[in-house]
């Protein structure tokens, strides 16, 4: 078998290892990547739940301080009355 042929067999088996090496590499760190991003994802998901937890509280909270306001203000009308 001549040199030449030797030489471009192996230069494509290099070819080939390189490639698919890389397209190994390439698709683990993109994997990696993802998997971040989802974690990423689920701590501001988990944000946003806790977020609108809090505003209903301090909807509740907000209506509690009207009716107390609303009864403090009737005690001071019937104290002004009598």
């Amino acid at each position: 078998m001549p040199a030449e042929v030797i030489t471009a067999a192996l230069s494509l088996v290099g070819t080939l290892v390189g490639t698919l090496g890389g397209i190994a590499l390439s698709s683990n760190l993109t994997n990696y990547r993802i998997e971040q991003l989802e974690k990423k994802v689920e701590k501001h998901n988990n944000l946003i739940t806790r977020t609108y937890k809090l505003e209903q509280e301090f909807a509740v909270m907000d209506e509690k301080v009207k009716v107390a306001n609303h009864r403090i203000d009737d005690l001071e009308d019937l104290e002004h009355e009598s």
